[in-house]
């Protein structure tokens, strides 16, 4: 009861009322990490969409612009499409990013059966991390988040632009909705694109 009350007044201080990022999300299946129902960010500025993606009147460049969640997207021009990634992101596709110990974002979930789902992430990361996924408030996977910095690429900035996808853990889900709550735990400096869930096969 103290879990059940706790989620809904968290939602009701930091609920979206964008129905369509309200939506419930299908497990298993793949999260978009900027498609979240409610937050905590660590300061009200969106540093992403409307700041360093200058508001000009497209998609990807307002998008959620007036919530505190750090918003940007994949870029092609030599930024985000280098040979320093390990996995090659597809162009355009807006992420979840300045991200520091503390924050967190939550999503509407339903997992179509029972079982055990092995989670993985599409991301960057300067330094090494941590990230908690939480099922109901309750913590149900702690996973370790390896630094994408790579010594060879000479610009700076760009070691926030390496990007990988690493299996976190697995996770058991009953049939039905539920609340998940991706937290970020450690060290911060992470972008998160995406989470996928697959059903364990034994």
């Amino acid at each position: 009861m103290k879990i059940a009350v706790l989620i809904i007044a968290l939602l009701a201080f930091t609920q979206t009322t964008d129905p369509i990022n309200n939506k419930t999300h299908s497990i298993p299946g793949r999260i978009e990490c900027e498609y979240y129902s409610s937050y905590h960010d660590s300061d009200s500025i969106n540093n992403g969409s409307g700041k360093l993606n200058p508001a000009d009147g497209t998609f990807l460049n307002e998008f959620r612009m007036e919530e505190g969640v750090d918003i940007s997207y994949t870029k092609e021009k030599n930024i985000d499409n280098t040979v320093y990634n390990k996995v090659q992101p597809k162009m355009g596709s807006l992420y979840v990013g300045w991200t520091v110990p503390g924050e967190w974002t939550m999503y509407n979930v339903e997992a179509r059966e029972s079982g055990t789902y092995v989670v993985s992430l599409m991301y960057t990361a300067h330094d090494n991390g941590q990230i908690i996924l939480d099922i109901d408030g309750k913590a149900a996977l702690f996973g370790n988040v390896p630094s994408t910095y790579d010594a060879a690429d000479t610009i700076a900035w760009r070691q926030w632009h390496h990007w990988n996808n690493v299996e976190l853990g697995e996770i058991k889900m009953k049939k039905g909705r539920h609340i998940l709550t991706l937290r970020t735990q450690t060290n911060g400096n992470m972008n998160y694109d995406f989470l996928d869930f697959r059903k364990k096969q034994w």
